[in-house]
Order: structure tokens, then sequence, then C-alpha cells
């Protein structure tokens, strides 16, 4: 594959809510760009980049899987994210590092939960994007409704460029509004034929076509000017424009089709080109490092696999160049490591090449303890790049290995499994000795569980699956005075504080200050007290659990001229919160969830009645076509067995989908 210049490089990301068509638009960008030679289906386990035997058995998408294909002489290269939210945390590590990104929707249930997930996740890293409403070809789709659900649902400004030409079963192309021109797909054809737009459809594509020129002139000042002058815009103008606004994410390029038969796809690559930017389109990482392949090299570590024949780092170069057996410094751990061989990926094949630069992403082998989300960096010019966010683990299961001889084995395991996923946390529970897995939900842990057993070969116990708690304050306690006073030969301890505790509004976990005036506490005990408030949130009264949303002031003080110390007021800040903890009101809270259920309308009775018992809370219900949508927030806990529960009262025919929802005060 020919190294292109980075002006002609785009590394994209695909989107989506689970079933929305992700996959399948990856498989067919991969075969129209003749990167594959054979159409991989889902539903038949022959996909490229759900190459995992359990995306394959399950049919969803759970690893991010990267590929590269060319398409007009640039260089895509491409991650297929999951859409269930059990894996976000793999959405976020590639968002980070990706350019663009493009937005499946279903063109029949249009934004649905989860893809309103992403596209938040999309938001916070500024990741410019083009929409794709997909499977038009299905009874009930809808273009114009799917837009508007983007438009209502997450505020974004849909511009579609498109028209559809037929419905459901008789969608045939679409109308190119830029261009007026139509696009036909005949069945079984690869490619379209470019012909006039209908004669029945010519009214209705020029009037789209003025409604996306005032559109678009509302928005961009050159097309406005041009739109004063000549009350219409070239095609050229509306191109640069779409794009200008895109990469500004001022507005969101909506096109349309339906991956699975073939429809719709040569034009979003073009629209991938023309629209989404290329490596040199961004500003300078962190302000000072250009996307120059000259420059010294920067790279960031986005995803491990670290398998039994060996370590593979993902990495996004974003400046320099590296070589095979190159040496370069892991910023975050602080040591060096060599590069032994580059692999530019093929989903879980892999092509060795020479070199790699600034654009690129590409596999490496050769480092031993590079983490995800660690920079690596020219040794001449550290600097550290700000890692992928990690969400916090809510469920936690026991595992331990069924024959003792295994034990060793299932602790290395696990330390493979959290490396390539950070978002998998192990650690030994010190009341009972056991190991504890904890994961983002049910699903999330039990492909971790399965990989050990497939991948490893373990046979592993299981335990039931816990949540996480949290403790709250209620009500406070002002006044509480601790006196940390020890003696036992030699320099003593001692330190006096007074401090208030009340409740933290909004999402904040701590908020430390000091009112203490006249010096009576040092600057220097003021920062200990904040750390041993710190220590004392680890584990509240209720249960042991963290502790979050208080705010803890130091009111008063005293100290001893010869026994006074940090140590020792860290420890008093300690117990003086632990003590104030204590006599507070304190609240347990659980985490919650926003459940989507979607059922036949004559089943929602027992659907209502069963999230009643599970402690929901309906926030809304809706009825289209014999299909009810009902979506409630119910405490995680109740979640575990829903599945299977909802199958059983709707004969298989309801399906659900969630996304975390913060922590509620426990109901009972």
């Amino acid at each position: 594959m020919r190294t292109p210049d980075i002006t002609a490089v785009r590394n994209l990301g695909i989107l989506a809510h689970v079933d929305a068509g992700k996959t399948t638009v990856t498989e067919r960008i991969l075969y129209l760009t003749g990167a594959v030679h054979k159409r991989g289906e889902v539903h038949d386990g022959t996909t490229v980049t759900d190459f995992d035997p359990q995306e394959r058995d399950r049919g969803i998408t759970i690893f991010a899987a990267a590929v590269s294909c060319d398409w007009a002489g640039h260089r895509i290269n491409l991650i297929d994210t999951p859409g269930h939210v059990d894996f976000s945390d793999e959405v976020e590590r590639s968002l980070r590092v990706l350019d663009g990104a493009v937005a499946v929707f279903d063109a029949v249930a249009g934004v649905e939960p989860q893809s309103e997930t992403v596209w938040r996740q999309a938001d916070r890293h500024g990741v410019p994007r083009l929409a794709f409403v997909n499977k038009l070809d299905r009874a009930g789709a809808d273009l114009d409704s799917a837009v508007e659900s983007v438009r209502d649902r997450l505020g974004a400004v849909p511009l579609p460029v498109q028209l559809p030409i037929g419905r459901e079963d008789g969608f045939t192309g679409v109308v190119d509004l830029l261009r007026m021109r139509a696009y036909v797909w005949a069945d079984g054809a690869d490619t379209y034929t470019e012909q006039a737009v209908p004669e029945g459809l010519l009214d209705e594509a020029r009037h789209r076509r003025r409604r996306l020129e005032e559109a678009v002139a509302e928005l961009h000042a050159g097309a406005f000017e041009e739109f004063l002058a000549r009350e219409e815009l070239t095609e050229e103008t509306l191109r640069d424009a779409l794009r200008d606004l895109t990469l500004a994410g001022e507005a969101v390029v909506v096109l349309c089709g339906s991956a699975y038969r073939d429809r719709g796809i040569e034009p979003l690559l073009d629209a991938v080109v023309a629209y989404l930017p290329a490596p040199s389109d961004l500003p300078p990482v962190r302000g000072e490092v250009p996307a120059d392949p000259q420059a010294p090299f920067t790279a960031l570590a986005f995803k491990v696999n670290a398998t039994a024949t060996g370590r593979m780092t993902y990495v996004r170069i974003y400046a320099g160049t590296i070589g095979k057996g190159d040496t370069v410094l892991d910023a975050t751990g602080g040591h060096t490591e060599r590069i032994a061989r580059i692999l530019r990926v093929q989903a879980d094949r892999a092509t060795e090449v020479g070199s790699a630069r600034a654009g690129d992403i590409v596999a490496v082998v050769g480092p031993k303890s590079v983490r995800a989300g660690a920079t690596l960096c020219d040794p001449a010019s550290p600097l550290v790049l700000e890692p992928p966010t990690t969400a916090d683990p809510v469920v936690s299961v026991a595992v331990e290995a069924r024959r003792s001889t295994d034990t060793g084995r299932l602790a290395t395991a696990l330390a493979r499994l959290s490396e390539e996923d950070p978002s998998l946390v192990v650690r030994s529970d010190p009341e009972t000795g056991q190991t504890v897995l904890s994961g983002l939900g049910e699903l999330h842990l039990e492909v971790a569980v399965e990989k050990l057993r497939r991948d490893r070969g373990l046979e592993v116990a299981v335990g039931r699956p816990q949540v996480a708690y949290r403790e709250t304050v209620a009500k406070g306690v002002t006044g509480l005075l601790y006196r940390h006073v020890k003696q036992d030969g030699g320099a003593g301890q001692f330190a006096h504080v007074v401090i208030d505790l009340e409740p933290l509004e909004g999402d904040e976990e701590f908020a430390f200050r000091s009112t203490v005036t006249g010096g009576r506490v040092p600057q220097e005990y003021v920062r200990a007290v904040e750390a041993g408030c710190r220590d004392a949130l680890v584990e509240g009264p209720l249960g042991g659990h963290p502790v979050t949303g208080v705010r803890v002031t130091l009111t008063d003080g005293a100290t001893h001229s010869k026994d006074s110390s940090e140590m020792a007021f860290r420890t008093a800040g300690r117990f003086a919160l632990r003590e104030a903890l204590r006599a507070g009101a304190m609240t347990l809270l659980e985490p919650v969830a926003e459940v989507t259920v979607t059922v036949p309308a004559e089943s929602v009775g027992a659907v209502l009645g069963d999230l009643a018992a599970r402690r929901g809370r309906v926030t809304d219900r809706t009825t289209r076509g014999g299909t009810a949508v009902v979506a409630a927030t119910v405490p995680l806990a109740e979640l575990f067995g829903y599945a299977s529960r909802l199958r059983g009262r709707t004969q298989g025919r309801g399906t659900f989908t969630t996304r975390p929802a913060g922590y509620e005060p426990a109901r009972g």
C-alpha cells in the first residue's frame, strides 16, 4: 500500500447504537475499496472486524478493530467501535486518537440510547462527524424522522445532502443534492449508475436543495455573501462551506443508504474524503507538536493486545517518523522501549512495514510494558499526552480457579486482561481473600470471563455479580473537634482540628476548604488535613463503601511547637472525618441505569409490572405501529438476568438497551 501524503489520510471511527449496522457499513467499505474480495455478513459470522469468536457468537462488536483501505487516492484508517454500553471505554480510547467519525443511525429507530452516548463522547473529544442513516430498505424507514431525531435528541444541526429514491423495499438509490444527479444501484450490482434526477422527484429535489442552501448560508459567512449576491450557491461553494461547518462542529452532513444491500457506501466514502479532516487540518497536539513527519516522534498508545504469543501495542502517531529497530521513550512509565516490528493492521491480520509516520495508526511489537494511554516519544524530546479517561467499574464478580494448580495461571491471565482493557479492575478482597474482577456491566464481565475460558483454557468459578455502592451525607455536622495526641517516648504527635461536614451539590465527589485565620494552622498542615480527609473517604460508616458528594471545611485548630507535624495533622484529618461521618446522617447510593425496552404492544403490561417489581421508575412510554417503547430508570442490581426474563415475557420478541445514569439513593 503506497504511503500517501499526510493531507490524503483520514483517521475515522464508525460509531453507533448496537444493531444500527456499523459493522456492515465497515464491511462494505472494505469490499468497495478492494481491501477484501468477499462481503462479510454479521449474521454469518464472516465479517473482518468482528473476528473474535465471542463477537461472532453474539453478533455484536465487542473490541474496537482497526483496518486500512484506499479510496480516491486517500488512505482511510478506520476503527469499527462497539455499540453496546458495556464497552463504551473501547469507544472512548478510540475517539481519543481519531480525527473524524461516521455516526450510523437506523432509519426506523433514529437516535437510540447508545448512539446518544457515543455522540456525547465524540462531543467531548471535539471529533467532527458525518451522519449515515442506514437501513432505508426496512419497513417504516424514514430519513426525515431520523434527521429530526438527530436535531431534537443530539442538539446537532443536521444538513441532509441526499434525497432517497423509493421507500422501504423500493429503495433503489439517492439524489445527490449538490450535483443534482441520481445514483441508482441495481440488485446485485457492486456500484451505482449515475442518471438524471427522476422526473417525479425533480421538484422535491429542487426544494430540498434550496433548503440546504438556505441552511448553509445562515451558518457560513462566505456562503451567506454569495447567497445574497446570487440568491443561490454553486456546488463548489456549498461543498467548501459544508467542509468548514463539519470541521468546526457547527453542522453535520447527513447521507443515507442501505449498507446490507450495498447502496449508499460510495457517496459516503466520497463524503469522508471531502468533509472529514486530514491530520494536518487539526491543531498541533498540546499546542506544540505539529502533524509533521520531520518533527520529533510523538505517539499515543490506545490499545494493547497481550496474547500468549506476544504483545501488540496500537499507536496513533501524531508527529515524526518511526522505523523498525528504533528506541522510543515511554514518557508515562519513564523507561525506553525498542520497536521490533511495525504492523499495518487489518483486524486480526497484519502486514509488516518498515516505517510509519505522522498521521498513521499502526501496531508495534517489541514494547514489553507499555499500557493503554501511554505516550511514546523521541527520548530527546520527552512530553506526555493526555491519556483517554477510564470509567469507574460498577459491577464486580468474585473469580477463582476451579483447580488449585491453576491459581497462578489465573492471576497472570487476569493481569493480561486488565492490560488490554483498563476498565477491567482486578483486586483482592481484604476480608474474604477472594479475587474480585470489576467492570462496566454484566455483559462486560461475561465477555472477560469467557475470554479466560476460551483463550487461556482456564476453568473458572464465578460468584454472583455485585454492584458498586457509594455513601453520601444527607445531613452534616458542624464544629466537630478532634484532638490527636500521642506520646510514646521521643518526639510526640499533636494535632487539633475542628471541621464542618456538609452535603455537596452536583456531581463533585469531594471539596475541601479552610477558613482558619491568624495562622492557627499553617498551610502545610492544612494540606495534610485535606489528605487525611481523602484517606477517610475510602470507606464509609454504612457498609465500607466509598464516600462521595461531601464538603469538608476546616474551621479551627491548634498546633504544638515540637510535636505537631504533617503526619499528625493527616492522621487527625482522617479520624475527624470518620467521626463526622458517623455523627451525620448518611445515605446509601446505588448505581442506576436508563433502560429502553422495545416490546410488542400486547406485552407492555407484563413489562411494566416487571419493571415496577425491579424498583424501576418509568420516565417515558410511546407506541408506534404495534410496538411499545418504554423508558425507565432502574437500579443496576435489579438488571442482572433481565435479558432472559424479558425474552420469556415477550416470547423472545422483546429487546432492551441500557446506559449508566449515575447514582441515586437506594430505594427499598
